[in-house]
């Protein structure tokens, strides 16, 4: 009786962390013959599925999980969990579990947008956070300081672009506090 019990009670712990995220384009998400997209709506994550990422502007990982892109090995099931060392400029967090983030061939969809851009955050566990950092290429365009304080979701950063123009691939990173990881977190961008 118990090992039936046990297996049943695994079986469904198996089900619910492998069953795709439902994320669907909003009603004003209409995405044109050039692959934009404006928003992507955050999954309902379950107790099993920690961390965070980008849902709108929609970050890699979120169009992965939406299955907008395809390939994207564990990104398609574990957005939120794009994490790495501090200190990296890659949009898979140099994780090997997440390397098709980083993939440039891929045809990644773009977000029209004007010079002022608002991230949404979808936090599935509020960590003690130092910073928000975002660039673009190597140089930090926004920073925003938590001062070790958890956040509570979603989380909301309005971030200039500066003037910057064209196709542009914005990497944001949450630092955590207390320890020696962040979550990375790209969105491609069209001004």
């Amino acid at each position: 009786m118990f090992s039936r019990i046990h297996r049943t009670r695994r079986a469904a712990v198996a089900v619910a962390i492998a069953a795709p995220f439902a994320l669907a384009p909003t009603a004003h998400a209409t995405p044109s013959p050039a692959h934009e997209v404006d928003h992507i709506d955050s999954p309902a994550l379950g107790p099993q599925v920690r961390h965070g990422y980008i849902s709108s502007p929609p970050s890699r990982q979120a169009m992965c999980a939406a299955r907008r892109v395809q390939d994207c090995g564990e990104a398609e099931d574990s957005p939120q969990n794009v994490k790495g060392a501090k200190g990296l400029r890659k949009c898979s967090g140099n994780n090997p579990r997440f390397l098709a983030l980083d993939d440039e061939t891929k045809a990644w969809p773009v977000t029209k947008v004007k010079n002022t851009v608002t991230f949404n955050w979808v936090l599935t566990a509020p960590y003690r956070t130092g910073t928000w950092d975002y660039y673009i290429g190597n140089t930090r365009i926004a920073r925003f300081d938590s001062q070790g304080e958890a956040p509570t979701s979603p989380v909301i950063h309005t971030v200039d672009l500066n003037g910057r123009t064209g196709r542009l691939k914005v990497l944001a990173v949450w630092n955590i506090a207390d320890t020696e990881n962040a979550y990375y977190s790209c969105v491609d961008l069209q001004r």
